[in-house]
């Protein structure tokens, strides 16, 4: 089963029929409720993951979902795709460290909630966020995908609806949790891998570091180092052959061509105009729809791994991409 609506394109619909402005002012009463009456402190990571029921729903999800998203796995115990889909999403609950909460559902034991979401097929994956639901993907689904998913939910329940995630107090997790918690990464020989795609790199080697990066990141895939210095590496490899007078006359003289402007995007960021770059793939984004709007919506992705999500310039592009989003 293919993943559908990864780009989440039920969240304008959803918003404007829901009234964002009136969902954004309960979350805040439910929030604030919640701290007059001693709620909101640091939670256990044990609490990133609940099993939910019919009867505990409206306590566990809709609750809830007025602090912090709250995605929603529909399961069931015969379904294979849900048995490589399931742990794939536990673990990035534990990852994004209460950015939000997952969920789980089983819908042979809650067959109205099924119902109520209108599923015809699982695994699928839904979010609540200030009460509000939408439909996220069905299917399973690659991580990288999967995890854009969740940064754009993220991003809409902070500038929509004000929500900024939960606090998990890592000394409260339980032997089990403190035995298998993602505290370090995977011992390897990664220095050695690291420096020889710095040494192709030098050299101008740019396939090789690319599949030096690579490696790295097939054994231990959240190596910060190595997703930046992959992105880079790519980002060189693509500019290396190109005529940098051609790419710009291209991109002034067809802005509707988006593989023109991406191309002289990967030209802006590489002679340092980070923000002309940001800014030419948000406008072409925005311009456009379909695979044209993912294709470039991708890229503006990749560079942004590029400069590091920490950057102010990136911060900034990813606020700007979002409203031409939803």
């Amino acid at each position: 089963m293919q993943p559908r609506n990864m780009s989440m394109s039920g969240v304008v619909d959803l918003a404007a029929l829901k009234a964002a402005g009136e969902a954004k002012a309960k979350a805040e009463q439910a929030r604030a409720e919640s701290a007059r009456q001693g709620g909101g402190g640091a939670v256990p990571p044990s609490s990133l993951v609940i099993d939910v029921d019919e009867a505990g729903f409206e306590r566990d999800v809709l609750q809830r979902s007025a602090e912090v998203p709250v995605v929603i796995d529909f399961w069931a115990e015969w379904c294979e795709p849900c048995k490589q889909l399931g742990p794939l999403l536990e673990r990035l609950a534990r990852d994004y460290n209460g950015r939000f909460v997952l969920a789980k559902v089983d819908v042979d034991a809650n067959q109205m909630l099924m119902q109520q979401f209108g599923i015809q097929g699982i695994p699928a994956v839904f979010a609540v966020v200030a009460g509000q639901a939408l439909p996220l993907f069905q299917g399973a689904a690659p991580e990288a995908q999967i995890r854009q998913t969740l940064d754009q939910l993220i991003q809409v329940g902070e500038e929509r609806f004000g929500l900024t995630g939960i606090t998990v107090d890592a000394d409260a997790a339980g032997p089990e949790e403190a035995g298998q918690g993602p505290a370090e990464a995977p011992a390897g020989p990664y220095d050695a891998l690291l420096e020889a795609a710095v040494r192709a790199l030098d050299a101008s080697d740019f396939g090789g570091a690319v599949q030096a990066y690579k490696n790295v990141l097939s054994d231990d895939p959240a190596n910060t180092e190595a997703k930046l210095g992959l992105a880079q590496a790519e980002l060189l490899s693509r500019v290396r052959d190109m005529d940098p007078q051609k790419v710009r006359e291209d991109a002034a003289e067809k802005p509707a061509d988006v593989a023109a402007q991406i191309a002289a995007a990967d030209l802006d960021l590489v002679g340092g105009h980070v923000e002309d770059a940001f800014g030419r793939l948000v406008e072409t984004v925005r311009r456009n729809f379909g695979e044209d709007r993912d294709m470039a919506r991708l890229r503006l992705l990749e560079l942004f791994e590029v400069i590091g999500s920490d950057d102010p310039r990136v911060v900034a592009a990813r606020t700007a991409l979002a409203r031409v989003l939803f």
